[in-house]
C-alpha cells in the first residue's frame, strides 16, 4: 500500500520560509514527485514537480521563490519555500505518479499559514 505523510506546514510571517518534506512508503515506481496547494474556495493548483530524469517545473507565481527537491533513496520530496506571502496560505498536498500503469496518489495535506 502507498502513503505519502507530509511534514513541515505552519504559520510563518510574509517574509519566511518553510520548508515542506513528503516520505512515500510502498512499493511504487515513481515517475512524477510534486507539489499542489489548494486555497480556501479556490482549486487545487501545481506548485512544482519533478520528473524521474531531475527536471523541474514550477507555478509562476513561485519561481525564484520556491525549491523543489528529492532524495531517491529516502522516497522523499521537498519543498523548500522562501519569501513567503499572505497568498501563498493554503493546504499543500504531495503527490506522485506512474506512468505505466498510470496511477496517481496524493497526501493528506499539511497547511501553510502566511501572516502578513
Amino acid at each position: 500500500q502507498v502513503q505519502l505523510v507530509e511534514s513541515g506546514g505552519g504559520l510563518v510571517q510574509a517574509g519566511g520560509s518553510l520548508r515542506l518534506s513528503c516520505a512515500v512508503s510502498g512499493s511504487i515506481r515513481i515517475n512524477v514527485m510534486g507539489w499542489y496547494r489548494q486555497a480556501p474556495g479556490k482549486q487545487r493548483d501545481l506548485v512544482a514537480t519533478v520528473i524521474s530524469g531531475g527536471n523541474t517545473n514550477y507555478a509562476d507565481s513561485v519561481k525564484g521563490r520556491f525549491t523543489i527537491s528529492r532524495d531517491i533513496s529516502k522516497n522523499t520530496v521537498y519543498l523548500q519555500m522562501n519569501s513567503l506571502k499572505p497568498e501563498d496560505t493554503a493546504v499543500y498536498y504531495c503527490y506522485i505518479k506512474r506512468w505505466v500503469p498510470s496511477m496517481d496518489y496524493w497526501g493528506k495535506g499539511t497547511l501553510v499559514t502566511v501572516s502578513s
